[in-house]
């Protein structure tokens, strides 16, 4: 079946036809680890997550890579501000290698709690300085760049088209809008592609420009190149990516190898919070633990971001987040419904439900739809096996651990009168605080072939196996 995605470099849905039918080779734009990821970034790793599963539910072998910023990326996308890595460092009094240890395990172990299927590589910035000097090096050979005081600037005027994503004018570039920054800068719109360190800056390497630090732009040409190849299949990253870093990525790889690296440019539009833009000064940036804290899992999370395409603005409420967590139990529920049904389905019935899936998540990942169709399949009102077997299917795409779901069962879920009736009890003895009398219950319940877990959002309760 084909594939179409919309393409930013186009500006349009195309099928999708792959360089090589061996190997898809994706590029992903990775966290610059200084702070805790929040929501926010994380729908756009949503996204690729979803990215690659609809490329392996069609039988697509990938090969992925995702940086991890830890230098170069300063407090404006743009060639001002200090490296927000430096930045961090010195406010939590720690060198910028101590901070990126710490945010890239946090990172890694959000991306688990939303069971993202991960890329295959994932490169720090810092291991690939060498790759990136010979990146520069061959920039200036080529002719497009030149040295100031302050570092290595992209002559942007020596391209075809400058720039290609977005169709600003080059004049309304943000990257280079403050000349103020280098007057040596022969365009106002040229960006750093090197950057000369300051006597006190922590990070930076030998170079032939003396002592000095990439710029952020640099290190994604740069990896990509070194694990795909000049010419690859797929680009992705958050729409705030295309204006500035994607373009001069771009720009960048044209002037090292004359080409575009790679073929299709997918991006994710803005996550909205109660309608508005997130901002720190608003205190509305939260992280995966702060939802957790209010009773709402990653995975409803992940479940949440589903109800919007990932081309449309998603706007975050937390009315909207515990609705997705009440959806997430009841597909654990309908799922385990189905699992436990004994009706015979025809074969045809089970086709249409897969034809149905499998076209909307190949027309540009439509996951709502996608979803739309998973929720037919947990209502259908004969009970089967069949149908848990092709939920489980649906499940590689969404990434919802569902066939994990008696593990997820909550007291309000289905399960026996009398167990029910011993669970009331049991909350009652807990509230009077006869620890004695809730031990004796739960050996009960225990007996009855059910485990009952206490947990800071009260009782849950699982089948025993």
């Amino acid at each position: 079946m084909k594939i179409q995605i919309y393409n930013t470099l186009t500006h349009s849905k195309e099928e999708f036809k792959p360089i090589n039918k061996e190997e898809i080779r994706i590029y992903s734009c990775g966290p610059t680890v200084y702070s805790y990821a929040h929501i926010g970034n994380f729908r756009t790793y949503v996204f690729v997550d979803s990215l690659r599963r609809v490329f392996k539910y069609n039988g697509y072998n990938l090969k992925h890579v995702m940086n991890i910023t830890d230098v170069g990326h300063l407090t404006s996308d743009a060639d001002t501000g200090e490296d927000k890595m430096e930045k961090a460092a010195k406010k939590e009094g720690k060198n910028p290698y101590e901070i990126a240890e710490f945010y890239t395990k946090a990172f890694m172990e959000d991306m688990i709690k939303l069971n993202i299927d991960m890329p295959n590589i994932i490169s720090k910035a810092t291991d690939n300085i060498d790759e990136m000097l010979e990146m520069v090096k061959k920039i200036i050979e080529n002719g497009y760049a030149y040295e100031t005081s302050k570092g290595i600037y992209f002559d942007v005027s020596k391209l075809d088209k400058y720039p290609v994503l977005s169709n600003n004018k080059v004049e309304g570039q943000e990257a280079g809008a403050r000349i103020e920054v280098d007057p040596e800068k022969k365009n106002p719109y040229d960006f750093a592609i090197w950057i000369k360190a300051p006597e006190n800056h922590m990070m930076k390497w030998d170079s032939p420009w003396g002592k000095s630090y990439p710029g952020w732009h640099l290190e994604c040409s740069a990896i990509s190149e070194k694990f795909l190849g000049k010419h690859f299949d797929i680009h992705t990253g958050g729409v705030d990516h295309i204006p500035i870093h994607h373009e001069n990525e771009i720009a960048q790889s044209k002037g090292a190898n004359g080409i575009i690296p790679a073929n299709y440019w997918m991006h994710c539009e803005f996550l909205l919070v109660d309608g508005g833009k997130m901002s720190k000064s608003l205190g509305n940036v939260y992280t995966l633990k702060e939802l957790k804290e209010k009773g709402i899992e990653p995975l409803a999370y992940k479940l949440f971001c589903f109800s919007s395409h990932y081309r449309n603005k998603l706007n975050f409420t937390f009315d909207g987040v515990k609705a997705s967590q009440v959806s997430l139990n009841r597909l654990r529920d309908g799922y385990l419904k189905h699992k436990n049904g004994n009706a015979n389905i025809e074969e045809n019935k089970i086709n249409e439900y897969e034809q149905k899936f499998h076209e909307a998540i190949n027309d540009d990942l439509n996951m709502p739809l996608a979803l739309s169709v998973v929720w037919e399949v947990i209502r259908e009102t004969d009970k089967s096996k069949e149908y848990a077997k092709l939920i489980e299917k649906f499940d590689t795409v969404l990434g919802l651990y569902l066939k994990n779901s008696e593990k997820y069962i909550k007291i309000d879920l289905e399960i026996p009168e009398n167990v029910k009736e011993l669970l009331e009890e049991r909350k009652k003895a807990r509230q009077e605080k006869n620890w004695a009398k809730s031990d004796e219950i739960r050996d009960k319940i225990k007996e009855l072939g059910y485990a009952v877990k206490d947990t800071a959002n009260g009782m849950e309760i699982e089948k025993v196996q």
